[in-house]
């Protein structure tokens, strides 16, 4: 699902808002959790599952077309873990 297929889905179950409402809403959550993990801070919704940053240490990787090394920097990536009550819900057909 895209961000637009959220934005639609929400107004469906919202019919009391307006679309640009839901779209302003949607946007500003994902910019303040954009702008928590650049500040290094860890973001948790409960139920639902945490944010945060790892970093990635420099090493020597291969361009995979020529076979060469090359220098990779280290580098800050985004991170998810989901919550216990979102593995549950997802695996709950596969329980025995």
């Amino acid at each position: 699902m895209i961000k637009s297929e959220l934005v639609q889905r929400m107004v469906r179950a919202n019919p009391h808002l307006y679309q640009r409402d839901v779209e302003n809403i949607v946007n500003t959550i994902v910019d303040e959790i954009t702008a928590a993990l650049a500040d290094g801070n860890r973001v948790e919704l409960r139920g639902f599952g945490a944010f945060s940053v790892k970093n990635r240490p420099a090493r020597v990787g291969r361009n995979p077309r020529t076979g060469t090394t090359v220098k990779v920097d280290e580098k800050a990536v985004p991170f998810f873990k989901s919550g216990k009550e979102m593995r549950e819900r997802l695996n709950k057909d596969k329980k025995r």
